[in-house]
Formats: C-alpha cells, structure tokens, sequence
C-alpha cells in the first residue's frame, strides 16, 4: 500500500481523531473512506449531470423533427 503525505491544519488533525475515536477505526481508515465516499458522490453527480445532457440533446435533436 502506498503512503501519502498531505498537509492540514492541527486543529482538523483533533478533530479527524476525534471521530475516528469515536468510530474505533484508525485515522487512515476514517479518511480513505471519506475519500471514497467524496469519489462516490462526485460519479452520481456526474451520472445525474449526463443523464440530464443527454436528455436536453434528446428534446433539442427532437425539435427540428
């Protein structure tokens, strides 16, 4: 597994270990799956977002006919 360095600010470093405290899990299992759940929501959004492209070419495509 591969390791990497990202910088934050003491403060939200507490409050990551707080919760991941809380949760009993550790601090990189806390923010691999918030990272996992952030990649989530943006491949549903841009699912949503094609769809409804898709269906404005649709109805514009549909509008000369």
């Amino acid at each position: 597994m591969a390791r990497v360095l990202i910088s934050m600010s003491d403060e939200f470093l507490e409050t990551i270990d707080k919760v991941a405290t809380n949760e009993q899990r550790s601090r990189s299992e806390l923010i691999r799956q918030a990272l996992r759940t952030y990649m989530n929501k943006i491949k549903i959004r841009n699912s949503a977002l094609a769809a409804t492209n898709a269906t404005i070419l649709e109805t514009l495509l549909t509008i000369d006919k």
